[in-house]
Order: structure tokens, then sequence, then C-alpha cells
């Protein structure tokens, strides 16, 4: 049975929700399941915007066709090819042969590579400024390349104001029979999604998302339509802002997070004893998290957020603990600077994380290495809690 949402007497969310997938790409947990958004304007013509993934193409196609109510697709309009996007693709131009696809040159290629067709005269090829008439409605195109993929772009409703954003402005998360961000508590309980999603999906591009943020600047937006998560229609201003201070790598609140790994607990004794001296020496916002417990998705969310990190570690194998530099790779990949990072490494004959944590941190971007690094040797002693005592002042 179709399940649709109106946004606007003539533009109709027809897209689904999945709270069975476990993993998203198969990778970050989503306890919360996620939403696949796709939106069909119906006009002199009609125009579908972006397709689904196919775990819920049944649900996709029901509401297609009772949004349609027996009229034909005139355009389909791709602003992402990835596969949660895209994959009811060929299966629309079976059931819709005279649909005409919009995309950019890059969209095309990536058609020809998912999917066995030779569109001709069907493909539409747009450029940045292009615009499209449906009647009442104008569609015009930006570019968004590398937010996340080279082919993304984004398509925006003169007529309605609705900015069709793709990827951006997504969050993990499946709605509850609602679709507009007002109609739930956004920053109680879906902005740590948000966060979780920019930062692991997109955080790497910054730079792209700060050109995108600057080509858009001058459009009257109403709405922000996006491929995963609510439809903004209020305080949108606010969103922009987190997405600003995302992809400028600014964090959004002062606060430290303790990243630690520790095999038999006396690191993890460590960091908690530094978590208690920060909070007694008036540290607000103080995070601990074990690295082999907490999803890496998770920690570079919060790296992210907050301004302050420590990263305390046993010597493992002459380097970094496995957990551990997976969580620092994740950090290079996706670009994490400007933070201040403490260290605290621990060895019981010959401790060498912390020169291994250093190289690594030294390679990145703006980040300021706060001294003393602290040495554990096997247990915290005397020494080393002195030593620990003044990398709290120095984390403040």
């Amino acid at each position: 049975m179709y399940y649709t949402k109106k946004i606007t007497d003539s533009v109709t969310w027809v897209g689904g929700v999945d709270r069975r997938l476990a993993l998203f790409e198969n990778l970050f947990p989503i306890e919360n399941g996620v939403s696949y958004n796709s939106y069909l304007i119906m006009d002199d013509k009609t125009a579908l915007l972006d397709t689904a993934d196919s775990a819920i193409s049944l649900q996709f196609f029901e509401n297609v066709e009772h949004t349609l109510d027996g009229r034909s697709l005139d355009y389909l309009i791709v602003n992402h090819m990835e596969p949660d996007h895209c994959a009811c693709i060929g299966e629309l131009i079976r059931r819709y042969p005279e649909m005409k696809i919009v995309g950019n040159a890059q969209t095309f290629k990536f058609i020809k590579q998912f999917f066995d067709v030779e569109l001709g005269e069907k493909a539409v090829t747009v450029k940045e400024g292009d615009k499209l008439s449906l009647g009442t409605h104008e569609l015009s195109f930006y570019m968004a390349p590398m937010v996340h993929w080279p082919e993304v772009m984004a398509t925006y409703d003169a007529t309605e104001k609705i900015l069709f954003s793709a990827d951006a402005f997504g969050t993990f998360g499946a709605m509850n029979g609602t679709i507009f961000n007002d109609e739930e508590d956004f920053e109680g309980e879906w902005l740590d999604d948000a966060r979780r999603y920019y930062s692991n999906i997109v955080g790497k591009y910054g730079p792209q998302v700060q050109a995108v943020l600057k080509k858009l600047k001058g459009l009257d937006i109403a709405m922000i339509a996006p491929l995963h998560g609510p439809v903004w229609r209020s305080n949108i201003d606010w969103f922009i802002d987190k997405y600003d201070k995302w992809s400028r790598y600014e964090a959004e609140e002062q606060g430290i997070v303790i990243a630690y790994a520790s095999m038999y607990g006396d690191t993890a004794n460590a960091a908690d004893i530094l978590a208690g001296e920060l909070v007694e020496q008036g540290a607000k916002n103080v995070k601990v998290y074990d690295v082999s417990k907490t999803h890496v998705s998770k920690l570079i969310s919060e790296v992210f957020k907050y301004s302050n990190l420590v990263i305390a570690c046993p010597t493992y194998n002459n380097g970094i603990y496995p957990a551990m530099h997976e969580f620092i790779n994740d950090m290079k990949a996706l670009g994490i600077q400007g933070r201040k990072v403490g260290i605290i490494e621990n060895g019981t004959w010959a401790p060498a994380a912390g020169k291994a944590i250093r190289a690594e941190l030294e390679s990145m971007k703006n980040i300021e290495i706060v001294e003393p690094v602290v040495t554990i040797r096997s247990a915290l002693q005397s020494d080393s809690r002195t030593q620990l005592e003044a990398l709290a002042k120095g984390m403040l």
C-alpha cells in the first residue's frame, strides 16, 4: 500500500523508511534506521527527483504510481548516483519508456556503469545554472562535485523555493510518521545522528561544502529537501550554520574528548583520573570513550563536535594499539584539523605509542599537541600522575 507525504500542494514525498538495515553502507551502525527520500513534482510536466534504495523499491513504486494517478512520468532528475538513491532507475526506464533523464555529464557516465542501457535522446544533460520548465515550476541546477561524489548536483525549484540538496543536509534516522524538521525534536533527538552522518559521510570534503554554501547563498530558500532525513521548512539558518562550522572543521562547543585504548585497565585508569582532574579544574563537556567498544563513527562525530582531544594508548607491536590506530586513520582520512590534542602512552618495557601517535598527528593540519606527553610504564605511578596533572592544565 502506498505511503506518501505532501511537501506542498504540488510536491509529494514518495520515498520510504528502512528500520531493518543495521549498517549504513554496510559500515555505520544506524540503530534508528534511515529514510530514503524521493520527491515528485506534479505540473504540466511531471518530474521525479531521485529514486530510492532497492530495499524499499516496492514501497517506492507504489508511492510513485499513486501520486501520478494515471499520468506518465516526464522527467527523472538524478541529483546523486549512489545506489541508495539510484537503484530504481533501470525499472523506471522499463515502466516509463518515454521518460527523459536529467543529469550532468558525470551522471550519465555513472548510469552507464550501473545500468546496461542506451539512453540516446532520453538523456538531458545540464550544466551549472541551466533551467528546466515543468509549466509553473522552473527548476535550475547547481553542481556540487565531491559533496560527496563527483556527479552530485542540487536542484532548485524557484516556484516553491525548495532546494533539493542531494545528500547534503541529510541525516541517519527513520522518520516516525513525520516529514518536516519542526515535527520532531531535531536538536534533542536527531542532531547527533546528523553530525555523525555529516562527519563520516561528507566530512572529508569540507572545502567542497564551503564552495557550495557560497554558491547557494543568494537563493531564496523556503525549504531544503535532502535525500535522507526530514525536510527543512523552519530554522533553516540554524542547520546551515552547523554545516558551515562542520565544513570549516570548527568545533561546535568547547569540550574535551578522552579516547582511550586499554588491554588490562591501566590506561583506562589513567583516562578516568585525567577526566576527574579536568572537571576539578573547571572543564566542561568532558567525554570519555573506550575505542575498543565505541564505534569509530561515534568517535569521529564527537571530535567534530568538541574542541579538544586526548588520546590514551598502550604500545602494541611496537606501535599504536589497533583500535586506536583505526580511529586516528579515520581522523586523517576525514580531514580533522584545528584541534588541541594531548597524548598518553603506556608500555611495560618499551613505550613507543606516543612517538607514533605524534607522527600521525603532525601529518594532519593545524593540530596543536599539548605537552607533556604522559608516559606510563605499566601502571600509573606518582611521577606519571604528576605528568597527567600537568597535561590536564595544558588541555584547558
